[in-house]
């Protein structure tokens, strides 16, 4: 069983890596590697694709590789592999983001990437420290994660969900902020796993045991 950490030079990816081999060790969960390679991908048996910093910028790092990015589309689009997005990476599943200019997404998830705007302008934007999670929608990979218990945040955009049914859990910042967004193998977190203690570490461990 291998887990590949997408490397497309768009986010520090060493606490994520070190969370998702500890968790593989105490699950039973295979190896877990990052790498740049569309080889490593297309043989992966689980797919995280990472992200940090503006949805232009990531898109265009992670479409410039074009043999890594046909080798995801071909993994996850065609052959069904589990895959999880992580902040940018949960982000650059929709449709399309709004940050800066219009730009396209992998289009997994109906939604958009629009910028966070409080009912209370008192509340700063980014997004950031921890925050509770509602779970909207039961799935696998929540197992064991309830309605109360908070993940780590850090961001200034957020995805809004067209389909209710792909949208599993959410936040409250003075309005929904979506968390959790998720369709057949397919799962994204806008929150980090990897620095969200318990409640990370317990999704990573569900991730990685996940048979779809």
């Amino acid at each position: 069983m291998l887990t590949v950490l997408i490397d497309y030079e768009s986010g520090n990816l060493h606490s994520a890596e070190k969370a998702f081999q500890r968790m593989a060790r105490e699950v039973g969960g295979g190896q877990v590697i990052v790498s740049d390679r569309a080889e490593d991908v297309a043989r992966a048996d689980r797919i995280v694709l990472p992200g940090d910093g503006a949805f232009p910028a990531c898109a265009q790092a992670l479409k410039g590789r074009e043999n890594l990015f046909d080798a995801l589309r071909e993994a996850v689009e065609t052959r069904g592999r589990p895959f999880l997005g992580i902040c940018v990476g949960m982000q650059l599943m929709a449709r399309i983001g709004h940050e800066y200019q219009d730009t396209p997404g992998l289009g997994w998830i109906d939604g958009e990437v629009t910028r966070i705007t409080p009912d209370d302008p008192a509340l700063k934007v980014p997004h950031m420290g921890w925050n509770d999670l509602v779970i909207d929608r039961p799935h696998p990979v929540l197992a064991g994660i309830e309605t109360g218990q908070h993940a780590y945040f850090v961001h200034s955009y957020q995805m809004q969900v067209n389909a209710a049914d792909q949208l599993l859990a959410h936040a409250d910042y003075a309005g929904p902020i979506t968390a959790i967004v998720g369709r057949d193998t397919m799962i994204g977190t806008q929150f980090h796993p990897e620095k969200s203690q318990a409640t990370g570490l317990r999704l990573i461990a569900n991730f990685l045991t996940w048979t779809p």
